[in-house]
């Protein structure tokens, strides 16, 4: 299936996995584009309570161990070890908020459909700035 922007996941290939891929690919403008989403986009209360949500829908789905699997992975691409030479080059607040934005991102995609669309759109918000698909994902699951 291709985007509106012209691109699309490769057959097979899941939200998950398309994200990685995506956050592979980021340059540092994206990266700052994705930290601007999470200024305008992150409301801590609702925030905090769809993120709440989506961590109670994966333990409900025996998914919890894969969860932390991902989250680990997703840290060692942006911060931990030897980071992608974009997320080095925004380390510090930029950098930061647009990780807690791929971080609220795939905590929603993981939730899936379990996931009042709400909060899984409260979640995608700040990195829709830099990929729109997330949200497209988020409303054909529901």
């Amino acid at each position: 299936m291709v985007d509106s922007d012209g691109y699309g996941a490769r057959q097979g290939q899941t939200p998950i996995e398309r994200l990685i891929e995506d956050c592979r690919t980021l340059s540092p403008a994206g990266i700052e584009r994705i930290a601007a989403g999470w200024d305008a986009n992150h409301h801590h209360e609702a925030f905090h309570s769809a993120e709440k949500a989506a961590l109670h829908t994966i333990e409900a789905q025996g998914k919890g161990s894969d969860w932390d699997v991902l989250r680990n992975q997703l840290l060692g691409l942006t911060e931990r070890g030897t980071p992608l030479i974009s997320w080095r080059l925004e380390h510090g607040a930029v950098g930061h908020k647009a990780e807690d934005a791929l971080i609220a991102a795939a905590l929603a995609l993981s939730a899936g459909s379990g996931l009042p669309r709400h909060d899984a759109e409260t979640l995608i918000a700040p990195m829709s700035e830099a990929l729109p698909w997330p949200t497209t994902a988020v409303a054909a699951s529901h």
